[in-house]
């Protein structure tokens, strides 16, 4: 809740900025948030067998707990915007670029939350800062607590790794809304910097990490840095377009 409520605050302010009314940008805000939670249930079905062979779990409670797939979220959050911004007649990258640092600003408490509740783990490791978590956390999450011998076992701390680098992405994005050079540029700048983060930090994880129909164990890469590949490329040859954009149409709200 909090996170949502922080998120919400930012980009309303930042589309403030832009000329889109504070009232306008919560709703927008609210209706993605349920297309981000769709879109991230949907692409946990995808990537976990578990519930591609037992689809009845869908209704279970663990799976009604579980926070699913950030980059279904974040695609599904997407589309939902493209199409409100029709619907209402808004510029489309002027929203996108004042949810950008919105969005890293709710990953950076959300992952907090992962943290606290066990989620997200990472691998075992030997480094000063490995975290060992509790009995409730191994019952609520699964998170493994003990190694093989019945010593306790301490993880990477990878939710904090992406709370932290998301945290100084949101200042960075916070930023660059005030300076940016054409609309767009702040939503493109963010996919660039997730992708990046999400791929370096799911090296470190040690959760399972789902597949897509063996895709991955054949390219040797998680679900999210395939995703992470795409979305990096795409982001980046959006980026070369925008910038090369006439100016009249930056004038015009594009």
């Amino acid at each position: 809740a909090i996170a949502l409520l922080a998120a919400l605050f930012v980009a309303a302010r930042l589309g403030k900025n832009d000329g889109i009314p504070s009232e306008r940008m919560y709703d927008l805000g609210l209706w993605i948030l349920i297309a981000g939670l769709l879109g991230s249930k949907l692409l946990l079905f995808v990537v976990d067998e578990s519930y591609r062979t037992n689809p009845w779990l869908l209704f279970s409670l663990d799976f009604l707990r579980s926070g699913g797939v950030f980059y279904g979220g974040f695609l599904g959050g997407v589309l939902a915007t493209w199409l409100l911004v029709k619907r209402y007649k808004l510029p489309f990258w002027k929203v996108a670029d004042a949810f950008a640092p919105a969005v890293a600003l709710g990953q950076t408490i959300g992952r907090q939350a992962c943290f606290a509740a066990g989620c997200c783990w990472g691998k075992a490791t030997s480094l000063p800062w490995g975290v060992h978590f509790g009995e409730t956390g191994n019952a609520n999450t699964g998170v493994p607590i003990y190694d093989n011998d019945g010593h306790n076992l301490y993880l990477h701390p990878t939710q904090l790794y992406e709370s932290f680098a998301m945290l100084i992405a949101f200042g960075l994005l916070y930023w660059l809304h005030g300076r940016k050079r054409f609309n767009g540029q702040v939503f493109i700048t963010y996919a660039m910097i997730y992708a990046f983060v999400r791929f370096t930090v799911e090296f470190f994880r040690g959760d399972n990490r789902g597949t897509v129909f063996g895709l991955n164990d054949a390219l040797g890469v998680s679900t999210s840095q395939l995703i992470s590949l795409i979305v990096g490329i795409a982001a980046f040859i959006f980026l070369v377009i925008r910038a090369r954009k006439p100016k009249v149409a930056e004038d015009k709200g594009v």
